[in-house]
């Protein structure tokens, strides 16, 4: 793997952070690392990219792919009958088949068979490439959701975003290369969702708290109240001398240079990232094509991060897990669905317009998928008319980023409980996605106690054809 290094004196010069020169510095050195993808990339791509970014629109909790993307008109024939074959093992006892209280139509020239729960993102079928044939490990949120978003359900690993960044770097010095968007809080498994682990702490998501509007408030402290900037400029280029001494010493502290370079980026950011959050500056055209609500704001911020040259913006549902319908999904799904629906298609129709959808891959999905039989009350009695975790089979889509649009890949059994045909695991997710990037998976490695480590572990496969 070819990796962009450094001289001694120069990185010298990179850890200090020294303000101008600083960037300077970076601005000299980028193109001697142009080889390594972008100013900060570690290691070439593989191949040529056919995307450059992405965004993991994360519906947590659950989506079920029965009411959105994986019709199956047999649970409505054999409504409240016992499905014909044993219960697959699921967190919480199932019943009889629940048919699907939603209406499906065929959209865009590919006919694709889409929901009534999102038809803002009906509209946008000709660009989707679904994948009906998902499947995991195991119906437990904070074990999927580690795997969906690191490759492994039990040990700490590097996250997708981190992975991404560490390999090609931020277009924009200014800005984190990953973000993690989240309102009101944290999803299940919290800041583990976005751990850079064992690469460099300059790589882990950087959480903003999308409730909030006011865009001094989505990142805490970016603005210093007591301080001029060029204050502020002088002071940290004394703290970070000091800090360059103190790490000359330390040489092998990962986490104390990780530590260091936040501060050079946080004080770059201060105008950056209030000019990216500041979504005020956009017309009343694409304020109204986007919509109203957090969902819808928090997508067209995706947008603004990535028009800036953030690699992976994540775009969480909210708080732990919204898109979790143990009971009534009727009036559950058709809630959560009518807070981002139009956003999302507003972003890939955004996207489109801007000439930036060919090169930023979407991704959205849940952790997970739903069972096609009724959840049963916790002691075993009185049907809840919701779904339990389903992670035998499950549904996602993409788009953008070099995806062939109006795709329907793989199939569940005729129930959507198992995937049966052409079944996809979250390692050949990522290694799809990642081949996209212009990176093979299996050669994306870092060296970490004595052993080389890859965000697909030992396994995954590229589902080309998913792939335009």
């Amino acid at each position: 793997m070819e990796r962009f290094i450094a001289s001694p004196r120069r990185q010298f010069l990179q850890r200090c952070g020294l303000g101008i020169g600083s960037l300077a510095l970076t601005d000299m050195l980028a193109g001697q690392a142009a080889t390594a993808g972008s100013a900060n990339g570690t290691t070439a791509p593989h191949h040529p990219a056919r995307a450059q970014h992405v965004i993991h629109v994360f519906l947590n909790g659950g989506m079920s792919q029965v009411d959105t993307f994986d019709p199956k008109p047999e649970l409505t024939r054999r409504a409240g009958q016992m499905l014909p074959f044993d219960n697959l093992q699921t967190e919480r006892k199932t019943g009889v088949a629940l048919p699907s209280p939603f209406t499906f139509k065929q959209h865009g020239e590919c006919g694709m068979p889409i929901s009534d729960l999102f038809p803002h993102v009906a509209e946008c079928a000709d660009e989707l490439a679904v994948i009906r044939s998902m499947h995991a490990e195991l119906p437990s949120h904070e074990m999927m959701l580690m795997l969906m978003n690191t490759g492994h359900s039990r040990l700490v690993r590097p996250s997708f975003g981190s992975w991404l960044s560490w390999g090609m770097g931020s277009e924009n010095q200014n800005l984190p290369g990953f973000v993690a968007l989240c309102p009101g809080g944290l999803p299940v498994g919290g800041a583990g969702n976005w751990r850079s682990a064992f690469l460099p702490g300059a790589y882990q998501g950087t959480l903003v708290d999308t409730a909030h509007t006011d865009p001094t408030k989505l990142i805490r402290h970016i603005r210093n109240e007591r301080l001029s900037k060029a204050d502020q400029q002088a002071q940290l280029e004394v703290l970070q001398a000091l800090n360059a001494k103190h790490l000359a010493q330390r040489p092998d502290e990962a986490a104390l240079e990780a530590r260091i370079q936040s501060f050079d980026l946080a004080y770059r950011m201060q105008m950056e990232a209030t000019d990216a959050f500041d979504i005020s500056q956009e017309s009343e055209h694409i304020l109204n094509l986007y919509g109203e609500g957090t969902q819808n704001r928090q997508l067209l911020l995706a947008r603004r991060l990535v028009e800036r040259g953030v690699r992976y913006v994540q775009v969480w549902h909210g708080a732990g897990q919204p898109w979790d319908s143990h009971s009534n999904i009727k009036a559950t799904h058709r809630n959560v669905a009518k807070q981002c629906d139009q956003g999302i298609a507003a972003l890939i129709k955004d996207l489109k317009q801007r000439g930036l959808l060919d090169k930023t891959l979407i991704l959205c999905s849940g952790e997970f998928g739903r069972t096609p039989s009724v959840e049963l009350g916790q002691n075993g009695s009185g049907a809840s008319q919701g779904r339990d975790h389903n992670h035998w089979g499950f549904s996602l889509w993409m788009a953008g980023g070099g995806v062939k649009g109006g795709t329907i890949y793989g199939a569940t059994d005729e129930f959507g409980f198992k995937a049966v045909e052409n079944p996809v695991s979250v390692h050949d997710l990522h290694a799809t996605m990642l081949h996209l990037l212009g990176f093979d998976h299996e050669r994306l490695t870092y060296r970490y106690a004595g052993r080389d480590y890859r965000l697909t572990d030992l396994s995954g496969q590229v589902v080309r054809d998913v792939i335009g």
